[in-house]
C-alpha cells in the first residue's frame, strides 16, 4: 500500500469506505453506528484542504482506507481512521498511523492523540497494540476535553469511550 494524500475527486470514495468499514459495528449490536452517515464531502475536503487527510491507496492506486487528523491541544489527533473491509487485517490501518506520526514528527509534534470504543476489538485494544496508551480524565487537554463533549452529546457515550495518546 502506499500512502499519499487524498485527492478532491477522491472525497465520495472516503465515504463510501467509511460506510463499508461502518458495517462491523452491525455485527456487534451497534447499529447506530453502522448507520451513522460518514462526514460529508465538504468537511472531508477542508481536512484535505489543511494538508490533513491520506489514503492508503492500492496496486492500481485506489483508495482502500483513510485517516484525517488535526492538531489538538499540542498534538497530532487523529479524527478518523476507515478501512476498507475488503483491505482489512493487513496493517493498512497502522500504515496509516505510522505515516501520519511521521508527519507528527516532522512538525515538531511529540503525540497521536484519538478518541475510540474501549470495548470494540478494532478500536482500543487495537490502538493499544499500535503504541496508544489510555488516558484519564486527569490527563486530558482542554481541546480533549471538548472533543469528548461533543461526542457525548452526539450520543457516543452510550458505549464505553476512551481518549487514547501515543508518545512519538
Amino acid at each position: 500500500m502506499r500512502i499519499r494524500a487524498v485527492r478532491d475527486e477522491e472525497l465520495p470514495v472516503l465515504c463510501a469506505i467509511e460506510r463499508a468499514a461502518g458495517e462491523w459495528f452491525r455485527d456487534i449490536g451497534m447499529p447506530e453506528i453502522a448507520d451513522d452517515e460518514p462526514l460529508p464531502v465538504h468537511v472531508l475536503a477542508g481536512y484535505r484542504r489543511k494538508g490533513r487527510a491520506w489514503v492508503a491507496a492500492d496496486d492500481a492506486d485506489r483508495p482502500v482506507a483513510y485517516l484525517i487528523a488535526e492538531v489538538v491541544g499540542g498534538a497530532m489527533h487523529i479524527e478518523q481512521v476507515s478501512v476498507h473491509p475488503a483491505a482489512a487485517r493487513r496493517g493498512v490501518g497502522r500504515s496509516l498511523l505510522d505515516h501520519v506520526a511521521d508527519v507528527a514528527t516532522a512538525g515538531g509534534l511529540p503525540a497521536l492523540t484519538l478518541t475510540t470504543f474501549a470495548e470494540v476489538p478494532w478500536n482500543a485494544p487495537y490502538y493499544e497494540r499500535c503504541g496508544f496508551r489510555r488516558l484519564n480524565d486527569a490527563t486530558l487537554t482542554p481541546g480533549l476535553r471538548e472533543i469528548r463533549r461533543r461526542e457525548a452529546a452526539y450520543g457516543l457515550d452510550r458505549w464505553p469511550r476512551v481518549c487514547m495518546r501515543r508518545e512519538l
